[in-house]
């Protein structure tokens, strides 16, 4: 495979440099969809597959270039999977529609631990009623017809603690605990996280794909 420059069909700057670092060794730019002035896709599938594949689309065609899509969420058991793919945006009924888009990704991030910290409260109060598990869905496209689209699916599994700790990572970091760390995974080294995480075991197996084409 030439071509060694990747779009990424994602606005979210954790993901982007969680991606730029982990391809880094082997060749692969990733560049951010916002250089091209690409617009985010709607996100109108219902699983975490079906939205990588149309975030993926969206960009490949509007830049000419492969593209990678992520669409990655926490899935609480006790809460029947919940956040899900709505992960990014849980909090967003809480507020005014202008007022979330107003929000910083920070201040999100908290809206959406804070909710879901409420929410399990009221459900699950013991570590063993609080299993969690990341899902990260990486698509790559060559172009965007490509009938054959690299799929990849990473699990991490966990559980939720009672507060957030940490200062690492973005978005449910704080909350999720990893058990043979023994801390939070905002708590964890970026190389410890990347080499651990649903987007680490989804990207071993993207290059993997990806070399079998070269």
């Amino acid at each position: 495979m030439n071509e060694k420059r990747i779009v990424l069909a994602s606005g979210n700057q954790g993901k982007l440099r969680e991606l730029q670092s982990m391809l880094a060794p082997t060749g692969f730019e990733v560049v951010a969809q916002s250089e091209f002035n690409v617009s985010d896709a709607d996100e109108t599938g219902l699983t975490f597959i079906e939205n990588a594949i149309i975030k993926a689309r969206h960009a490949a065609k509007v830049t000419g270039l492969p593209a990678l899509a992520d669409d990655s969420g926490l899935a609480v058991d006790a809460l029947g999977g919940a956040p899900g793919i709505y992960s990014a945006r849980y909090a967003s009924d809480l507020f005014l529609i202008e007022e979330w888009q107003q929000m910083s990704r920070e201040l999100r991030d908290h809206a959406n631990n804070e909710k879901l910290l409420a929410l399990l409260g009221r459900k699950a109060s013991e570590p063993s009623q609080r299993s969690a598990a990341f899902h990260c869905v990486l698509v790559y496209l060559r172009h965007a017809n490509d009938p054959v689209p690299i799929v990849c699916h990473g699990k991490w599994q966990g559980t939720i603690q009672q507060a957030a700790a940490g200062q690492g990572g973005f978005g449910y970091d704080p909350l999720f605990y990893v058990p043979e760390h023994q801390c939070s995974s905002a708590e964890l080294s970026a190389e410890t996280k990347n080499a651990l995480s649903h987007r680490g075991q989804a990207i071993k197996m993207l290059l993997a794909e990806l070399q079998k084409q070269a």
